[in-house]
């Protein structure tokens, strides 16, 4: 009887237990005899062997549909994002610059490639723009959703490579019966960033099976950066006077409106050392190379000379001053980006014979998304010139007095005259999945399946500049570049392009399982699974020809193309141990092994090994040990070179973006990693509906498959004059970083097998349900303590990410803490959620604290409420606030977008929402 028992405990535990649940239901069960009476058999996410007791040795959360239509979420990503567990770079909707219009999940901030996502326990296509490498979460419908379960495990002997940081498994409705309309919209309380969504769900069962389709269209729209007192420009910090007080001002770009004029200083000198060199006493029209006391040259202007510094904004030029003259770019950039999304699904099952069942799932989406910014900065990669009117050529004698004719000029524009740049993607994904799935008469279960995905899409850049045929122009002497009126109208109309990308993705598996039980042990039923993949997966990006020739603005980006295919097979056994002893109420092992030969590298194997211990009925411990690893996709491997702008802040420049190069590595191999969990759960019988849970991870990845924190390779290889510094590691020498003749930084951060990636820390769960005040309640609280979190550099330096915010790779919380209170009664109900998370240190300002005006960010606490009321059986109203307070995200010294980390901090401010439904 004890397993009847525990069986139902586990089954109240989850459904009160909500977004904090560890336990939870299974999408397929079947009944078995067990101590004459029927105990039901579930498949848990992390294990593919059914079994009656719902607690495994890895821990699992689980998100219902309840808690998603709560929140006022329209999309999954919005729900996943805000667990304690999840941290890092979450691409989201409030990420204009670089998202693509995609969203993603990133589990323990181990990043989005390492977190496996899986659909009714079978792999989703990569999905969004490009070569797509990981999962777009607008391609899985909300209103499907009946579940999500989070494996916070590593699991590649159970579902290969990927599984590092977890799994995020999404169960769709599959015996939904009846007809369901949903109608939702929202609005921040600025009047801005609208959401509006309408589904429709229709399911019926039949004799020999059922069907459920599903239709879901979500528009979302824009919040511009202008519109919020923390975001209307960016944010620029003076350096620290005598006092060391630094204050603040709005600065921007020095690629400014009407041209940025950068002289040469070194006009008119000849160099007269080996190969053309500077060499002491070489003197120019603006200084001279003088003896730096150690016998090297070093140049000295003439008393009262400089090079020209010219801002040409308002039409005339003039000394160019930051305050005044840089180019407010936040102005024209989106804080919240706008989309269009169109869901249809379909799952459906057929009983062939009395023990065999045919199955299917088709999941199609179209998604239209877009983002807005500044107009495109161009700049000369060589220097043009001066060749005035006024000394017998053809250019404007504006410069003069500033610039010497014949003097080679370094030009920069912000091109406002042709508009802002704006970036459009069109994004199609399908999914099918065929099968069928039966029992033996033995009482094993079989399953064999194709799953088939394809995600294609085009993206588009309009108001680019093809600044190869301005450069052609200016050589044929039939473009003024420093004319303004050459930048305007008809004269730059033919220069003007909008830039056409595709891109897409294919995966295709053929799979086969075998599950059951194979002998009685004294200690209870042994359990084992078995199967085999072929997958294969291929990928393509193919940019625009312009940009493909290197021929336009920004420099040339490479085109993509791969694929690789994979056989695996894997097993995995449910042993116990003991059963009904003093101190051991039962104690299994489970044990799974997979093999792998991958046409890129390769074969190898890994295995999984996992201990659950009830001590008694309410106390159990658990603890695994398993290996993991991470295949490299095809845009790692074959991903074609291309220009990133990054932020950075590095004292040898006032650009606040470096161009950084990044792109594929074919020399790369797989990720692998050492995983361990210990934990408990305690559900005390002296306080009913009160279930706890404490786990430790640890996570050591070798052969870290990644690039290096951008301000960490400027500030190691550069130093405050902009000379080289650390020229003999590998770190530098592979960066070849300099800077341009704009003043700009450039270097390489392409991917690489670097060193190590390790962090640990700590999962608590806390579920309570309780009846009160004639009401039941609800108590959830979850909270992640991070131990440890840092990489290694390419020659073995450690890099300490715990406890900082960074300017590019997320956040790093040491402590994430949500808690939610949900009161419910016949007809309505009420729920308050807190999510707090810690403050952190700026990682640009590691070492030099005192010349940062804000070295750290406090913590912040954000506050939401919901409600639901139903008017009739068929009819529910319901909203909510979200950020009930209106809290500001913080800004911090080098931060990533809008002065502060959009991918961790919400952005919008107080947000309302009201939802109705409608169930037949």
């Amino acid at each position: 009887m004890h397993k009847n028992n525990l069986l139902t405990k586990s089954v109240r535990l989850a459904l009160i237990g909500g977004m904090t649940a560890t336990v939870l239901n299974a999408p397929f069960t079947f009944a078995a005899e067990e101590d004459g009476a029927k105990v039901e058999r579930i498949a848990v996410t992390g294990s593919r062997i059914k079994r009656a007791d719902m607690e495994t040795a890895s821990p699992v959360s689980v998100i219902d549909a309840s808690a998603i239509i709560s929140s006022g979420a329209i999309s999954v990503d919005e729900v996943l994002q805000k667990m304690t567990s999840a941290g890092g770079a979450m691409t989201n909707a409030g990420i204009n610059n670089g998202s693509g219009g995609n969203t993603r999940i990133n589990l323990r901030g181990l990043g989005t490639n390492r977190t496996l996502v899986l659909v009714n326990g079978r792999r989703m296509i990569a999905s969004g723009t490009g070569a797509a490498s990981s999962v777009d979460l607008n391609t899985i419908p909300v209103s499907m959703i009946q579940r999500v379960e989070v494996l916070k495990d590593g699991a590649s002997a159970i579902y290969g490579t990927d599984a590092i940081a977890g799994v995020v498994n999404v169960i769709l409705k599959r015996d939904f019966e009846g007809f369901e309309v949903n109608v939702q919209t929202g609005i921040s309380a600025e009047g801005d960033a609208d959401e509006s969504s309408i589904d429709m769900t229709l399911g019926n069962t039949f004799d020999k099976g059922n069907i459920v389709v599903s239709a879901q269209y979500t528009k979302r729209g824009e919040a511009s950066q202008a519109d919020r007192g923390f975001s209307d420009c960016p944010v620029t910090e003076t350096k620290p006077d005598a006092n060391g007080n630094i204050s603040l001002y709005c600065g921007g770009s020095g690629y400014a409106q009407g041209g940025h004029v950068w002289g040469d200083n070194n006009f008119g000198i000849v160099g007269s050392g080996p190969n053309g060199a500077y060499a002491i006493g070489d003197k120019g029209h603006y200084g001279e190379y003088v003896d730096d006391g150690k016998g090297k040259p070093k140049f000295k202007y003439f008393d009262g000379m400089s090079e020209a510094d010219l801002s040409g904004r308002g039409g005339t030029y003039h000394d160019y001053v930051t305050a005044n003259d840089a180019y407010n770019y936040a102005k024209d950039s989106y804080l919240f980006t706008p989309m269009e999304r169109l869901n249809l699904t379909l799952a459906g099952t057929y009983e062939l014979t009395e023990n065999t069942r045919f199955f299917t799932e088709a999941m199609y989406s179209k998604r239209w998304s877009n983002q807005q910014m500044a107009p495109q900065p161009i700049w000369n990669n060589d220097a043009w010139v001066y060749n005035p009117i006024s000394a017998g050529g053809w250019m404007t004698d504006d410069l003069l007095p500033w610039v010497q004719p014949g003097e080679e000029l370094a030009y920069g524009r912000r091109m406002v005259e042709s508009g802002t740049r704006d970036f459009n993607q069109v994004v199609d994904t399908i999914r099918i999945v065929v099968g069928v799935e039966g029992e033996f008469e033995n009482g094993w279960s079989w399953d064999a399946s194709y799953n088939k995905g394809r995600n294609d899409s085009v993206d588009t850049l309009a108001n680019l500049h093809n600044l190869g045929s301005i450069n052609a122009a200016v050589l044929e002497g039939t473009f003024d570049p420093f004319l303004q009126s050459s930048w305007q109208g008809e004269s730059i109309a033919p220069f003007i392009y909008t830039e056409v990308n595709s891109g897409g993705s294919e995966l295709d598996i053929v799979a086969a399982t075998l599950s059951g039980d194979i002998v009685e042990l004294p200690a209870g039923m042994m359990g084992f699974a078995a199967g085999y993949e072929n997958r294969k997966e291929a990928a393509k990006f193919t940019p625009d020809s312009l940009t493909a020739q290197g021929l336009a603005n920004d420099p040339r980006v490479e085109p993509t193309s791969g694929d690789f295919s994979v056989n695996e097979v894997y097993a995995e056994l449910a042993i116990p141990l003991l059963s009904n002893i003093p101190l051991v109420q039962q104690l299994d092992l489970s044990a799974a092994m997979r093999y792998f030969d991958y046409s890129t590298f390769g074969d190898d194997t890994t295995w999984k090994l996992g201990l659950t211990w009830r001590v008694y009925d309410d106390l159990m411990l658990r603890g695994g040990l398993s290996t993991a690893f991470r295949a490299p996709t095809v845009d790692e491997l074959y991903g074609g070179k291309s220009p990133s702008f990054e932020q950075i802040v590095h004292p040898a420049t006032e650009q606040d973006q470096a161009e950084v190069t990044v792109g594929g590595n074919p020399l790369l191999t797989p990720e692998e990693a050492d995983i361990t969990t210990v934990g408990l759960v305690y559900s005390p019988s002296f306080v009913e509906g009160l279930s706890m849970t404490v786990d430790y991870y640890d996570i050591e990845i070798s052969n870290t498959i990644t690039s290096v924190d951008n301000n960490y390779i400027a500030n190691k290889c550069m130093d405050a004059t902009g000379s080289l510094i650390n020229t003999g590691t590998a770190l530098c020498q592979s960066s070849h970083i300099q800077i341009d003749n704009s003043g700009r930084i450039k270097f390489d951060n392409g991917l690489q097998n670097i060193g190590a990636t390790n962090t640990s820390g700590y999962d608590i769960n806390v579920a309570y349900a309780f009846d009160a005040l004639g009401l039941d309640w609800k108590v959830g609280w979850d909270t992640s303590i991070l131990s440890n979190y840092e990489e290694f550099d390419p020659d073995g330096n450690p890099v300490d990410y715990r406890g900082y915010v960074t300017g590019g790779a997320g956040a790093y919380a040491k402590l994430k803490s949500n808690i939610n209170l949900t009161a419910t009664a016949d007809d309505w109900s009420f729920t308050y959620e807190a999510r707090y998370i810690d403050g952190m240190d700026s990682f640009a300002c590691i070492g030099k604290e005192s010349s940062c005006y804000a070295p750290s960010v406090s913590s912040v606490v954000y506050h939401d409420l919901s409600g639901s009321y139903d008017l009739t059986n068929n009819i529910r109203l319901s909203g909510g606030i979200n950020n009930l307070f209106d809290k500001e995200p913080p800004y911090y010294t080098g931060n990533n977008d809008s002065n502060t980390d959009p991918y961790t901090y919400d952005v919008l401010g107080r947000y309302f929402f009201v939802r109705a439904s409608m169930k037949f």
